[in-house]
């Protein structure tokens, strides 16, 4: 499909929009556990603190399913593959409703696939019909869907918790998914005219990723989102918890902080997305941001029962604002930088880097609380993931 005026921002206004739905509805999906994870423990009987495996879980799937995401889309649709995963994922919160460790398990591994397409599926699009000087602030407003979807599910999931209990709010989560579906099926038409489906979608599986490590630019922003994404899902799959298991708050106001945070990502990233290439270069706002998760992590580090409920609000603006708010400009960077009509490919490639530094820092994270080291280590393990990530930004050098 191509852009009728690639001079204007008309063509990338239905997908920006269709796309800012999924990401939030999905990221919903995923962070729905993370919210009510306290009264799932306590009826499977585990220890809370083992969510970090469920995070691990989801995006270790997300990881390969993203890399696919490019041949599925070339061959479905982007809005066709959107509507699967949206799917996939309902169908993931109701089977976790058994109630069962192992059904558990199995939803993580299909809301991780319902994770990694949507991302490689957005960009195919976007960057073919966005003019060039428009890709940072598109791509940041598109990617607003997931702290938007945080957000919702810190707001809305532990009042739906206390009034239907925790099967009840993860049904209603995956009622969400399935409407949406169906609300994408009249676009599909328009914006799925490029499908070819004759395009093997397993052809090549090593290529996207292999367009990625050998290209240096594209390589440094790939190990930088690795890093940061790793400090932004610890930080959102632990927040609640951490405040209700140790800073004392009860679910509903932790979840508010969540909220809190998650907003904060939402104005981060259209923030970041204007001052990309205007003010600062994507390269010196990206080392800003990483330096800023530093810090608020070490803040967090240190807060207990006694802790402020306002400063608990400002740190979290403050790590919301940047560990959640970095994604919008590093995806532009990386559509700008990549091969003509090969910016969904490099998508994929790089979620796949993404998506392994998600995986290892829950786990991190949870076997770092389990073995009685406390939040706090885990804390000031994210921070130093975030200035690691940094140094990869110093060292980015694109024409």
């Amino acid at each position: 499909m191509t852009a009728p005026n690639p001079t204007s921002l008309r063509p990338a206004l239905g997908p920006l929009g269709a796309f800012f739905m999924v990401q939030m509805v999905v990221t919903m999906a995923g962070l729905a556990l993370p919210v009510f994870a306290v009264r799932l423990a306590a009826d499977l009987g585990v220890a809370a603190g083992w969510v970090g495996l469920y995070v691990s879980c989801v995006f270790a799937v997300a990881m390969f399913s993203g890399v696919l995401g490019g041949g599925a889309v070339l061959r479905l649709g982007a809005i066709r593959v959107a509507q699967i995963c949206l799917v996939v994922a309902g169908a993931a919160l109701v089977l976790m409703t058994a109630g069962a460790v192992h059904w558990v398990a199995v939803a993580a591994m299909m809301i991780g696939f319902a994770y990694g397409p949507p991302t490689p599926a957005s960009s195919h699009i976007l960057a073919r019909v966005t003019p060039p000087r428009y890709l940072p602030i598109v791509f940041s407003l598109k990617q607003t869907g997931v702290p938007a979807g945080g957000a919702l599910a810190g707001a809305l999931v532990p009042p739906m918790v206390i009034l239907w209990g925790w099967r009840g709010a993860a049904l209603a989560v995956a009622a969400a998914c399935l409407a949406l579906a169906a609300i994408l099926q009249p676009l599909r038409a328009r914006f799925d005219a490029d499908r070819d489906r004759r395009h093997p979608v397993g052809r090549d599986l090593a290529g996207p990723l292999k367009l990625v490590l050998r290209n240096p630019p594209m390589r440094r922003l790939a190990l930088l989102a690795g890093s940061f994404s790793a400090v932004q899902m610890a930080f959102v799959a632990y927040l609640v918890t951490f405040l209700v298991e140790v800073v004392r708050l009860d679910l509903v106001a932790a979840g508010a902080v969540l909220a809190a945070a998650q907003a904060a990502g939402i104005g981060g990233r259209i923030l970041w997305g204007a001052v990309s290439g205007t003010l600062l270069s994507a390269r010196g706002l990206l080392v800003l941001l990483g330096l800023l998760m530093a810090g608020a992590s070490a803040m967090l580090a240190g807060f207990g029962p006694g802790t402020p409920v306002w400063m608990l609000y400002a740190v979290a603006v403050l790590f919301g604002g940047s560990a959640i708010g970095w994604n919008g400009v590093m995806l532009a960077e990386l559509a700008r930088i990549a091969p003509p009509g090969l910016a969904g490919v490099a998508t994929g490639g790089s979620i796949f880097v993404t998506f392994a530094g998600v995986v290892l820092s829950p786990a991190l994270f949870s076997a770092i609380v389990g073995l009685g080291l406390g939040y706090g280590a885990g804390f000031w393990m994210l921070g130093a993931l975030a200035l690691v990530g940094a140094t990869f930004g110093v060292r980015h050098r694109v024409p």
